[in-house]
This record gives structure tokens, sequence and C-alpha cells, in this order.
């Protein structure tokens, strides 16, 4: 007995060895228990599907794919109790996160949503970082890891939208999706495949980049870029001064074969002239209402300058050049939800 007492820990301690071996090393271990913990503080609120969300601004998690997914959601105080309320998606650029699109400083979503009285909800893309940082969107041909790794980013986007109508009464009529960059190439993949939940999207500095589309429906496209990026052309391509590694993100599609893709699909009459809807110094909008089917409308907004940024933005600056401030995208976006309705 005494024998076995002493070879006892000797045999623990082979075992323990051979199970580092197998899983990685003891160092591997923890420092992947430290990262899922400093994840789990990015999370300041969990709730279960059931609880109902207070107004005032939420970060909440949800597993799909055997992944946790994060997203911040934010409840407008402007908005009346219990009265189903319209809900904006908005997606951060390439390389960004779910906090910096949602901060008030850089984009205004979050006012634009206390002045309208619509749900914004900010979901995080595919990253490998424990807090959810440099994360891309899966958008079909960019952009780098999620697209690489084929997250499954318009499922996460259904199970999200899902999570926020247990916590919150919802329009499902008047669901939408905007992004940036390589977030608004997701909402033109959203446009093409999850038809049945998004009654329009739009885009800004980000063009369809879809490796196929076949939408349930014509849905009508905001296109919003500025005519001098130099990430994402306005004539097509990748800056060469932006992207260093071009193996991270595609050959971009250009603005006029992005809105004549959507006029195609939406069956808009392509012989019929655009009708201009903004016109003012730096900044012009053209709108195809002509022949489009269940008057799913194309519309493009083109400001001068700004390069590849958010129009009417403030703090947030790409390169030398701040963004135009000829037009709000802000406004301008839920101007053309408003005007092109719900969902039929």
């Amino acid at each position: 007995m005494r024998a076995y007492t002493l070879l006892l820990p000797l045999l623990m301690l082979v075992v323990g060895n051979t199970a580092l071996a197998q899983d990685g090393s003891l160092r591997e271990r923890l420092r992947e228990r430290m990262q899922n913990r400093q994840a789990d503080k990015q999370a300041t609120e969990t709730r279960s599907p059931t609880s109902a969300l207070p107004a005032g601004t939420h970060t909440l998690s949800l597993q799909h794919a055997g992944a946790q997914r994060t997203y911040i959601v934010h409840i407008p105080r402007s908005l009346p109790a219990n009265q189903a309320a319209p809900l904006l998606v908005a997606l951060h650029g390439g390389g960004g996160n779910m906090r910096f699109q949602a901060d008030d400083e850089n984009y205004g979503l979050i006012t634009k949503s206390e002045q309208a009285g619509f749900i914004a909800v900010f979901p995080n893309g595919y990253s490998r970082m424990p807090g959810g940082g440099l994360a891309t969107w899966n958008a079909g041909n960019c952009c780098a890891q999620a697209r690489d790794k084929g997250s499954d980013d318009v499922g996460f986007i259904r199970a999200l939208l899902a999570d926020v109508q247990q916590r919150v009464a919802v329009d499902p009529q008047r669901i939408y999706a905007t992004g940036m960059s390589n977030g608004g190439m997701m909402a033109h993949r959203l446009a093409c495949e999850a038809t049945d939940l998004f009654a329009a999207i739009a885009s800004v500095a980000g063009t369809d980049n879809t490796r196929s589309c076949k939408p349930s429906r014509p849905i009508p496209v905001l296109i919003i870029h500025a005519r001098n990026d130099d990430h994402v052309l306005y004539e097509g391509g990748a800056g060469d001064k932006a992207f260093k590694d071009k193996s991270q993100v595609t050959d971009f599609t250009s603005v006029p074969e992005t809105a004549r893709r959507w006029m195609q699909r939406n069956q808009c009459s392509a012989s019929a002239p655009a009708e201009i809807t903004l016109q003012v110094q730096g900044a012009r909008c053209e709108r195809h209402v002509a022949a489009c089917a269940n008057s799913a409308v194309v519309e493009v907004c083109t400001t001068e300058t700004g390069g590849h940024s958010w129009p009417g933005a403030g703090k947030v600056r790409r390169g030398k050049e701040g963004a135009s401030q000829a037009l709000s995208a802000n406004d301008r976006m839920w101007d053309f939800f408003q005007s092109v309705g719900r969902k039929e």
C-alpha cells in the first residue's frame, strides 16, 4: 500500500504530461483561459433569451456555429413602451469592431436612433482576438479571415435578429441593414441572401462583392460612396496605398456596376433616366425608379470628396482627409428607408 501511495503521484504526473502533450502546453491552455476571461469582460451585460431589455445600450452574446458571437443593441429612450419599433443593423468596417461602429463620436448612430426612434444593433464580425478586435465580414469575395474561414455571418445575423426579437418588440416589416466598407459589402450580401428579413439596405463605401446573388424578392438599395475613395475605388479595384496585402481583400466591383446589378435584380428599366433626388455642392443623389418591381428603387449618392469615409461623420478620419460634410449618411439613409416603406 505504501508503494502504491508513492507511485500514485508519479503515475498522475505521467498521465498529466501525456494529456498536456495531446491538448497543448499548459501555458497555451492558461493563455486561452485568460483570453476567454477577457472576452467575457467585453460583455457588459449578458441576459437570457427571454429577458426584456430596458432603454439604453447593452452588450450581448449568443452561440452560433460553435462560437460565441457578440453584439451591441441600443434601445432608444424615445421609444414608446410596448410599441414595435423599426430596427437598423449597422455593420462595422473591416478591421474594426462593434464598439467602434457604436461609438457616437465616430458615426452618430446612437443619436440618430434616439431622434428617429429605431433600435440600433451593432454586431461584431469574425475575429480571432479575445476582445473581438480586427474583425471582418464574409461578404463573398471579401474580406480576410472571415472570408477565408468561411464564417457563417449571414446565419449569425439571422440568429442575432431572432435573439433581439425575443427581448424587445420589433416591427418585422421595418428591419434594415447598413454598413461601412466591408460592412457595406456585407449589407449587400444580406440583401442577396436574407431578403425575407430585410426591407432595404444602405451601403456606405462598400460595393457588391458577392459570389452569387439570388434575392427572393426585389429589395430597395441605397449606395453612398465618395468619388475619390482610395480604398474601394469608385470605378472598381482596390487602392494601392490603402491595402498593402491585396490577398486580404479583392478586386472590388465598381459603384456603377453595383448599381447596374441591383437595377437588373430589381427589374428596373435601364433606359429610363434617373431622378435627381439631391443636388448640393459636393454631393449628388440619383434614384432609379422607372419600372422597378415592387417599387424596389436603387439610389446612388456620390460625394466628390471624403475618401473612404462615412459622410457627415465628425471624428473618424482615414488618411489626411476628413469625411465629406456635403450630406449626412445617417440622415440620407433613414430618409431613404422611410420613403421605400415596409417590407412587402
